[in-house]
């Protein structure tokens, strides 16, 4: 199974990169959408990336289109909205499918890493979170209904763990 730090990702700017710059981080991706009952969130996920950036805290952001359509604009539309409106200043990253057969094949790792509910691989909706150690480890799946701000004791639990040689 490939390391999660060789999956090769679009940045928003449209350059392909791997995770590779983020060895050593926890990290917190995120499939994110724009006009979702959930979009709130980016507000708890910028201010967790606030809080634990300097103690080596990440959070990636996935925008995707295959939820009700709730993400139906061009990156750079995006990436204004969340500018303007939650002030992210964490990574976001081109638009992806999470689902289906041309899911990125960093989702189709990180939800064989870490099934749903009953087994389930499948993402349910958007702002499904994964959390994954120093060691590039997913540790676990999140629903969209779990707020950022209630993830801070397991991320801090994380970040205080020893990384091993």
């Amino acid at each position: 199974m490939p390391d999660i730090y060789d999956f090769t990702v679009q940045t928003a700017s449209g350059e392909t990169k791997t995770l590779t710059e983020y060895r050593g981080q926890v990290m917190l991706i995120v499939n994110t959408a724009s006009k979702c009952g959930f979009t709130p969130q980016y507000a708890g996920l910028e201010a967790l990336f606030r809080k634990y950036a300097s103690q080596g805290f990440v959070v990636l952001g996935f925008p995707c289109n295959q939820f009700g359509a709730q993400e139906p604009g061009e990156i750079s539309e995006i990436q204004t909205f969340c500018s303007l409106t939650y002030d992210v200043s964490f990574p976001l990253f081109a638009k992806i499918d999470v689902n289906g057969s041309d899911a990125a094949p960093l989702y189709k790792r990180l939800k064989s890493a870490a099934p749903g509910v009953l087994g389930s691989e499948a993402i349910k909706w958007n702002f499904t979170k994964f959390l994954i150690d120093r060691e590039g480890s997913v540790l676990d799946r999140y629903a969209p209904t779990t707020t950022p701000e209630s993830l801070e004791s397991v991320i801090e639990a994380v970040l205080r763990k020893p990384v091993r040689s």
